[in-house]
């Protein structure tokens, strides 16, 4: 089965990514190496830090897609199918962005990634979830297990779980990538079965060896079923508006 990653960051210059289209073909080469087949550009929307845009991510996107064709074409080696959303923080202009149509969703709109505050699980997050639900679009949340009110107990998120969110886990955490506590807790979430889904939030080339040995971890963790559900079946669910709820 190949693969589909919902959340990488190889659309050159945009965020802390890859720097150059060069650097973002190796990345998404390596990242069909590894077995995945379709994988999404997430570059960051963060107010002060990333601002960036729908419109200019897409026409950064629609440059970085003629070039990776080119080099596809030249015989290098296979790129996968690429696609473009974005990694939104939920601040305090998220809501905004997301009522004005400026967020950016997944391909097909059915679906839209969410980073929250390190620190904190934001007042009222359940209320927005259910809102965004209702207007067609789940929000999947990034890598729970590397926000700290999450590090011993994941019953914080059942109000969020119970209105339609996706827990997507970062294959790295499984590693030690973001520290010690993150791995005990993605470990954890795995075995209360809290993932719908799992990707790579690769950065740079030199990540997807991390990410390859992560997802024979996560074999190891689960078993070959799961690990094709979570990085297979269930990401072209999320897309297609199909995810269980």
């Amino acid at each position: 089965m190949r693969f589909t990653d919902l959340h990488s960051h190889y659309l050159p210059g945009v965020d802390d990514g890859v720097r150059s289209s060069e650097e973002g073909v190796a990345l998404c080469r390596a990242l069909g190496a590894a077995g995945f087949g379709r994988v999404i550009a997430t570059p960051h929307i963060r107010t002060a830090m990333f601002p960036n845009e729908r419109e200019t991510l897409g026409r950064a996107f629609e440059a970085f897609a003629a070039e990776a064709a080119g080099a596809d074409a030249s015989g290098d080696g296979a790129m996968p199918e690429l696609g473009l959303a974005a990694e939104h923080f939920f601040d305090d202009v998220f809501w905004e962005l997301f009522e004005r149509g400026g967020s950016l969703p997944y391909p097909g709109g059915k679906a839209a990634l969410i980073e929250l505050p390190s620190e904190t699980i934001p007042l009222g997050l359940d209320r927005l979830f259910f809102q965004m639900s209702v207007r067609g679009v789940r929000p999947v949340l990034a890598h729970p297990e590397r926000y700290s009110p999450l590090f011993s107990e994941t019953d914080s998120l059942d109000p969020i779980l119970d209105v339609g969110a996706l827990p997507l886990l970062d294959l790295m955490s499984l590693m030690g990538r973001y520290g010690r506590r993150p791995q005990e807790a993605a470990e954890r979430m795995l075995e209360e079965g809290v993932y719908y889904a799992a990707c790579s939030d690769a950065h740079r080339p030199s990540d997807v060896p991390i990410v390859a040995q992560a997802i024979e971890r996560l074999t190891a963790l689960v078993g070959a079923d799961e690990r094709d559900e979570l990085l297979g079946t269930n990401p072209v669910r999320i897309l297609e508006g199909r995810a269980d709820p």
